[in-house]
C-alpha cells in the first residue's frame, strides 16, 4: 500500500541556515551566496533524478536560474531572523513510474504557484542505496514572498499566520493526496493514500474491521536522526558490512532508532509465526489429529526458519504432512481413523529408545562388548528400578510433650477424614 507523507519546514536565519545552501544541496548544484560570501558546492551529490523550477507566468526571466532566484530571495529579506524559504517534503508512491512521479510533483508545484504566487524549486530524489528502495521523495522549496515582474513583493502571510497557516497546509495535504490517488488509479492500483491524521485513519480501519492496519497506525513516529547523525550511522553501517561484523549504532539517536526498528521486525516476525501456527493447527484438526498432535505440529511450523520459502515452493497441506510425519502412515495405506493412538505411539517410541544401545560397544547374543564403561539406556534404567531401598536409621530420641500432643491431633484429624478411614 502506498504511504502518505507531507511535511512543511521553514528555513530560518535564526537557526543558522540559508536558502541558497538548501537549494544547492537539494538540487546537487553549485551556488555562491552573495549575502554570506560563501560557496555551496554539492555537485558530487548522487541520487538526484530530476530538478526544475516553476514560477508565475509574469515572473522575470532570471527566476529560472537557480542561483539568481535564491540570491534574490536572500536579498529581499533584511532581518537577521527572517524566514527565507519554505520546504515541502513529499513522499512519492513507488507503485508508479518515474514519469508519473514527475507529473504529480509538477502539478503540486503548479498548485502552490497558483495559490500563493511564489516561485517553486523542485528536486526529486531516488531512494538511498542503503535504505528502503521504495523511498522515492521530492523536496519542494518555495519562496516566502510573491514573485511579480518587478521581483519579490509581499510576504505570504496566509502561511505564516497561526490562525490560517494550519488550515492552508491541511488543504494542500488534501491536494497532494488527491494527486497521488489519481496517479495510482491510472496504473490500476486499488489502494488509496489517506492524508488524514493517524487517529482518524485508525478509527476508519477499525470501522472496516481491519485491526492489522489500525495497529500499524497506532504507534509513535520514528525519531529523526538529522543530517549529522544520519551520516555517521551510514558510515558505520558501511564499515560494518565491509568488515563482516554486526552493525552497532554510534550515536544515541541511532541506537534508539535501531532498537525501534528491531522491535518492529521482531513483532512482525512473531505475528507471521502466529499466523502459520494457527493455520497449521486448523489443518491438522481437520485431518483428524488430536489437540496435542495438532499443537505440536503448529509449534514446529512456527519455529521453522524456512517457512517463507516453503510457502512459495509447495502447497501448505504437503508441508503439514512433512511436519507431522503422517506421510509414512498414508504410504502404508492407513487412513487417519485407523492410525494408532497417541499413547501407543509414545509407547512404541519408548520401546525403540530402550532397545537402542548408546554405548560404545556392540551387542552380541545378549552380551555387550564395550571398549569403554558407558552403560546402555536399558542398563541404566534397570539399575535405577532394581536398586534396593535404603532404610534410614532413626534415632530413638525421647519426644517432648508438645510433639506427642501434636501427633495425637494429627491422628484425630486423619480418623475424621472419611476418605482415609477405610
Amino acid at each position: 500500500m502506498a504511504s502518505y507523507h507531507l511535511s512543511v519546514k521553514t528555513i530560518k536565519r535564526s537557526a543558522g541556515r540559508s536558502v541558497t545552501a538548501a537549494a544547492a544541496y537539494r538540487a546537487g548544484e553549485r551556488i555562491e551566496c552573495q549575502r554570506e560570501g560563501r560557496l555551496h558546492d554539492y555537485t558530487r551529490k548522487q541520487g538526484i533524478e530530476e530538478t526544475f523550477i516553476v514560477a508565475p507566468e509574469r515572473a522575470p526571466a532570471w527566476a529560472q536560474d537557480r542561483s539568481a532566484l535564491w540570491n534574490a530571495a536572500e536579498a529581499s529579506e533584511t532581518r537577521r531572523n527572517s524566514v527565507t524559504g519554505r520546504e515541502w517534503e513529499l513522499a512519492l508512491p513507488s507503485e508508479i513510474g518515474a514519469a508519473e512521479r514527475s507529473r504529480i510533483v509538477r502539478d503540486f508545484a503548479q498548485e502552490l504557484v497558483g495559490r500563493y504566487g511564489v516561485a517553486v524549486d523542485v528536486a526529486i530524489h531516488a531512494p538511498h542505496r542503503e535504505g528502503d528502495q521504495r523511498n522515492h521523495h521530492a523536496h519542494v522549496l518555495t519562496t516566502t514572498r510573491q514573485l511579480e515582474p518587478e521581483g519579490f513583493t509581499a510576504k505570504t502571510r496566509v502561511l505564516d499566520s497561526a490562525k490560517t497557516g494550519g488550515v492552508e497546509i491541511e488543504q494542500m495535504r488534501g491536494v497532494w493526496a488527491e494527486l497521488q490517488n489519481r496517479a495510482l488509479e491510472r496504473v490500476g492500483e486499488i489502494e488509496r493514500v489517506d492524508h488524514r491524521s493517524l487517529e482518524k485513519q485508525r478509527e476508519t480501519a477499525l470501522d472496516r474491521g481491519d485491526e492489522v492496519r489500525a495497529e500499524e497506525l497506532d504507534r509513535d513516529p520514528e525519531l529523526k536522526l538529522g543530517p549529522a547523525a544520519n551520516s555517521m550511522e551510514r558510515r558505520e553501517k558501511a564499515s560494518a558490512a565491509r568488515e563482516g561484523r554486526e552493525y552497532v549504532p554510534v550515536t544515541e539517536r541511532g541506537a534508539v532508532v535501531h532498537a525501534a526498528r528491531q522491535a518492529r521486525e521482531a513483532f512482525r516476525d512473531m505475528r507471521e509465526r502466529l499466523d502459520v501456527a494457527r493455520e497449521t493447527y486448523g489443518l491438522a484438526r481437520e485431518e483428524g489429529q488430536g489437540r496435542v498432535s495438532a499443537g505440536l505440529a503448529a509449534l514446529r511450523a512456527a519455529a521453522a526458519k524456512d517457512r517463507g520459502s516453503e510457502r512459495e515452493t509447495g502447497d501448505f497441506r504437503e508441508r503439514l504432512v512433512r511436519i507431522t510425519g503422517r506421510g509414512d502412515a498414508e504410504r502404508d495405506g492407513l487412513e487417519p481413523e485407523a492410525e494408532r493412538t497417541d499413547r501407543n505411539r509414545a509407547q512404541e517410541r519408548l520401546r525403540e529408545t530402550l532397545g537402542k544401545d548408546r554405548g560404545d560397544g556392540i551387542e552380541r547374543d545378549g552380551n555387550v562388548e564395550r571398549d569403554g564403561d558407558k552403560p546402555s539406556i536399558r542398563e541404566r534404567l534397570d539399575a535405577v528400578l532394581n536398586k534396593p531401598r535404603e532404610r534410614l536409621d532413626i534415632e530413638d530420641k525421647p519426644k517432648k510433650g508438645r510433639e506427642v500432643e501434636n501427633e495425637r491431633e494429627i491422628d484425630r484429624e486423619v480418623d475424621r477424614d472419611r476418605g482415609l478411614s477405610h
